[in-house]
């Protein structure tokens, strides 16, 4: 488990939850569902919940358990796109009753994609699933944004990279938030991973910023929260050599 995810109580019976790192254990090296389960659970009785997210997403199944207990939870649910919702992170932002995102957040859907090691019929079966968890997901976009289905599918087979103003048009996020000064870039790693990647997010720490907006004493914690993690992503998949096993989105 890294430094960017915590799930805090707080004495008005609401909560914040932090992901600003992968989802998944194994190679993503980021928060489980059965952590994050278990989390929950222990903060008891809370009316209202805050989940800020800055994540590139990671392994499908467990976003989607992720998914699952938000939206079943007593609890209202608004998320926080602080810097990028992408793949699999972007299904956690739909849980919000609420979905705000900052003026330089991002946020991008695709198509399921995995790895497979096998003969052919094993290959087909993984074609197949995949298949079936793209449908899966397109299902959820489309229940938050009541578009048509295949627009949906369309989005997601292109690869579509949403900024701030463009989810807000296509349903994926509510409102706007005043923008933070977040480290919303891909690190070197992430070129290579996402085809469309956003010209914004390609550059260095802080490409994303507006020179309008000075952050506040709890913005300058959340900004530095944010850039320390995004070193330790860096370090981390810097430091692989092996790609992530089946079911990432």
């Amino acid at each position: 488990m890294g430094h960017g995810y915590a799930i805090k109580a707080k004495a008005d019976q609401s909560a914040e939850v932090l992901i600003y790192e992968d989802v998944g254990a194994g190679w993503f090296g980021g928060v489980t569902a059965k952590q994050f389960a278990d989390d929950l659970k222990a903060l008891g009785s809370v009316k209202h919940i805050d989940v800020r997210i800055n994540s590139y997403g990671g392994d499908v199944f467990e976003g989607l358990a992720i998914y699952q207990q938000l939206v079943r939870h007593k609890a209202t649910v608004t998320t926080h796109i602080d810097g990028v919702a992408a793949s699999i992170a972007s299904v956690i932002a739909m849980a919000g009753s609420e979905i705000r995102i900052a003026e330089a957040g991002w946020l991008m859907i695709h198509d399921a994609w995995g790895l497979a090691i096998g003969n052919a019929a094993e290959m087909r079966r993984q074609a197949d699933l995949l298949d079936s968890v793209t449908q899966q997901v397109a299902g959820v976009y489309q229940a938050r944004t009541s578009k048509p289905i295949e627009d949906i599918r369309a989005w997601m087979a292109d690869e579509k990279w949403f900024n701030a103003a463009d989810a807000i048009d296509a349903g994926m996020a509510t409102s706007m938030a005043e923008n933070l000064r977040v480290a919303a870039h891909a690190a070197p790693s992430q070129h290579a991973k996402f085809r469309h990647l956003p010209t914004a997010l390609a550059g260095q720490p802080g490409a994303a910023q507006t020179s309008a907006h000075q952050p506040s004493g709890a913005e300058q914690q959340l900004i530095a929260q944010v850039e320390a993690q995004a070193a330790t992503l860096r370090a981390r998949r810097a430091a692989r050599t092996v790609p992530p096993t089946r079911g990432a989105a």
